[in-house]
């Protein structure tokens, strides 16, 4: 079973996360998971932490000669701004934060021990984790690719583009968006966001290109593809809501124009001429590419801030300011794709597990 944990907090020593299940003889490219990391950093709209910090990984353990030997992966990736103990009381919560319901929860005044683990700083070793499950997709030729599709008024229509396409579209973009014309109306946007002391929510998507068949299970509740996906992605700071393929679009839509009908393809195997399903039916991936999106809301900490309360005076009050991002849809990309591979791996070892990388990549090629 591939499963990870993590730990830490904002302004702790660091942030660590620790991935169980890979199999021995995977390859650990460094570079790559910093890459992720450093891209979950980036994006039009990030505030001042990003000048401060350079996320990258060290493995401390599960690792010999650059190849997993199959024990638990440590990473570690330390935060410059470690300032945990001498930070200050945070007695008036942020509306759209964990403050007050965590503050309610201890039965304390001060949101510092609550933000400090809530904060979405605790994403960059999710993504790690899931960059360590991206490289093992990229054994058997599968390719998850995140990007953004909508920044306040600005969306844009599917993207139809291969996977190479695809990822060079998205990385030639401040907004890691496919559209050239589209990113520049969102950077307008966030500027205009900005300078009202705003903030922007938006729109993901990730597709998986090359995802075998028969992923996951509809046997019981718990091993459905889609709802675990639902479940990873959900889990991610400020994500409101998350579909498979059409997702709420089959709410208002005929039988005849939700299903994928299905027909012979050329070698004579079954093919879809259409990918509404987004690629998981019955709680099993059918072939088709597997397309999940997700709703980011805006970032709840404005530099105008809204009405809050003193938890201490139990008085009106502004609600408390921290550094924060105008818009931090890229980097919640990041975090969705890589959110998104975690699961995809996993279910790909349920189906074709096996002790060694060379077992897993045998199998699947039966």
């Amino acid at each position: 079973m591939l499963t990870f944990t993590t730990a830490g907090e904002s302004h702790g020593r660091c942030l660590i996360a620790l991935v169980e299940g890979l199999p021995h003889g995977l390859r650990i490219d460094e570079d790559f998971i910093n890459a992720e990391l450093a891209r979950r950093q980036g994006g039009y709209g990030r505030g001042d932490r990003m000048k401060i910090e350079t996320d990258r990984v060290e493995v401390l353990s599960g690792v010999r000669s650059g190849h997993t030997i199959g024990s638990p992966v440590a990473m570690l990736i330390p935060n410059r701004d470690f300032r945990i103990d001498g930070s200050p009381a945070v007695t008036r919560p942020r509306p759209g934060h964990a403050d007050l319901a965590g503050m309610q929860k201890f039965g304390i005044t001060d949101a510092r021990d609550v933000l400090e683990r809530a904060s979405a700083r605790e994403t960059a070793a999710r993504v790690a984790a899931g960059a360590l499950a991206a490289l093992l997709l990229r054994e058997v030729g599968v390719e998850v690719i995140g990007y953004v599709t909508a920044v306040g008024s600005v969306r844009i229509a599917p993207p139809q583009f291969d996977a190479a396409a695809l990822r060079a579209a998205r990385d030639n973009s401040e907004m890691y968006c496919p559209a050239p014309d589209a990113t520049q109306q969102m950077k307008k946007e966030i500027d205009a966001a900005r300078a009202d002391g705003d903030s922007l929510g938006g729109f993901i998507e990730v597709q998986a290109f090359e995802v075998p068949a028969g992923l996951g299970s509809y046997a019981q509740w718990s091993q459905k593809l889609d709802g675990r996906l639902a479940r990873a992605v959900m889990s991610i700071q400020a994500i409101k809501s998350v579909e498979i393929g059409m997702g709420r679009d089959v709410a208002a839509a005929r039988g005849s124009q939700v299903h994928d009908e299905i027909i012979a393809g050329p070698s004579g195997a079954p093919a879809r001429p259409t990918n509404r399903a987004g690629g998981i039916e019955g709680g099993l991936t059918n072939g088709c590419p597997v397309v999940v999106r997700a709703a980011m809301k805006p970032i709840p900490t404005l530099m105008r801030p809204l009405r809050t309360i003193d938890m201490e005076t139990g008085g009106p009050a502004d609600a408390s300011t921290e550094r924060s991002d105008v818009c931090a849809v890229p980097a919640a990309s990041v975090v969705v794709e890589n959110a998104v591979a975690f699961e995809l791996a996993a279910a790909l070892l349920e189906r074709y597990g096996g002790d060694t990388l060379d077992e897993v990549v045998r199998r699947l090629k039966r």
